[in-house]
């Protein structure tokens, strides 16, 4: 499966000298001054970055990435097969001990790594033929996120002055992570680890590996041991829409005097927050985010992706599907563009018009709709559109 989109932003880099675009020549000179003012060996840099290129299809790939636009039904159900279920269950038993070591040191269930592997790499069968070193320096020397490649460049460089990193060989997504659970070279420097004993971090070809680490990772971001993350329930007509979102906490004990039930088993304890979340607004499906989802949100940064990717780990862990209910339909990208300008006009930051129903464009248009006297759930329709 081709990777969905960046992920794993990681460690603070001193400050970069080099401005993006302009000439490669020149830019990978700059790269070179900048890497020995960061301490780096010269030969390996050297090493690094002779032969680098700029990669179009990695260009080509950043800026497709429309798959995004899809609502969160149609999204959950493209990436949610039975096949992926299946083999869910195949790997979770076959890493069982993985697994188990997991569970005890860093209290992550194994359905919520297990999510993450079927999603960037369909548990380690495709993990991208890109070559990792082009892919970086494509990025870092492209002017959209420079901010995020350009320390992964360095930081890749570094594994490669450790011999932990081919730059001629090394391949993965588009974006420049590698191995089993896709991680950015930065991750690996802080978060690798070597999960089968071997004294090597093979995030390609170890599942001991690649599992550890990404578990890591997740500790690393702040994931709270042994508490829940999401859960599908039951909302009432009468719930206050605004106080819905993922910027609306309450403590259980206080959704549920609202009237939230649980639609499976039991809530979480009376006292811990939580935030009720409506990815397809109060017609759609509806559920309970507990602190661990924000971590999801430290992994990737796609609204769709997060919530999909912590709803099947639910699944995983023994949830049925979601009752889809009978949500309005969403609007096209086109339509969304225009309501994204149209939020912008009136101060909002909807973190960019590109179509895409993100966490920015959600609390905009809740905002609107709470002004318009509208059910300020977030979800946006086309009677919105007509009264901005």
């Amino acid at each position: 499966m081709r990777r969905l989109a960046f992920a794993l932003s990681f460690v603070a880099s001193p400050l970069i000298a080099q401005d993006c675009g302009g000439d490669f020549q020149t830019f990978l000179s700059e790269m070179r001054s900048e890497a020995a003012a960061q301490g780096l060996d010269p030969a390996a840099t050297d090493r690094f970055l002779a032969g680098a290129s700029v990669d179009p299809s990695v260009i080509k790939a950043d800026r497709s990435q429309g798959v995004f636009q899809k609502d969160f039904i149609s999204f959950s159900r493209a990436l949610i097969s039975q096949n992926r279920m299946d083999n869910g269950r195949i790997y979770g038993d076959r890493n069982d001990a993985t697994f188990d070591r997991i569970e005890g040191e860093f209290g992550i269930p194994r359905e919520v790594i297990l999510a993450f592997w079927a999603f960037e790499t369909d548990f380690g069968q495709v993990q991208g033929n890109f070559n990792t070193r082009n892919a970086l320096v494509t990025l870092a020397h492209d002017c959209r996120r420079p901010e995020l490649f350009l320390p992964q460049v360095y930081a890749a460089i570094e594994l490669t002055e450790r011999g932990d990193f081919d730059p001629v060989t090394t391949t993965g997504a588009w974006a420049g992570e590698i191995g089993q659970v896709q991680m950015l070279p930065g991750d690996i420097i802080e978060s690798g680890m070597d999960g089968d004993g071997d004294g090597q971090v093979d995030l390609k070809g170890s599942p001991a590996d690649a599992l550890m680490s990404g578990a890591n990772v997740l500790s690393g971001l702040g994931w709270r041991a042994n508490e829940p993350w999401l859960q599908e329930i039951t909302v009432p007509d009468t719930l206050p829409w605004a106080e819905t979102g993922l910027d609306q906490p309450k403590t259980v004990a206080d959704w549920t005097a609202l009237g939230i039930t649980a639609r499976n088993g039991a809530l979480g304890p009376d006292a811990m927050t939580a935030r009720v979340l409506l990815p397809m607004g109060r017609n759609g499906p509806a559920f309970l985010a507990y602190p661990n989802f924000d971590v999801y949100f430290e992994w990737n940064k796609s609204f769709v992706y997060v919530t999909t990717a912590a709803y099947f780990a639910t699944r995983l862990a023994g949830a049925p599907p979601y009752d889809a209910g009978n949500p309005s339909l969403p609007l096209s990208g086109e339509m969304m563009q225009d309501l994204q300008r149209r939020l912008t006009a009136r101060g909002h930051d909807v973190g960019g018009i590109d179509g895409i129903l993100g966490a920015k464009t959600r609390a905009a248009v809740q905002a609107e709709q709470s002004r318009l006297g509208l059910p300020a759930d977030a979800w946006p329709t086309t009677e919105l559109l007509k009264q901005l």
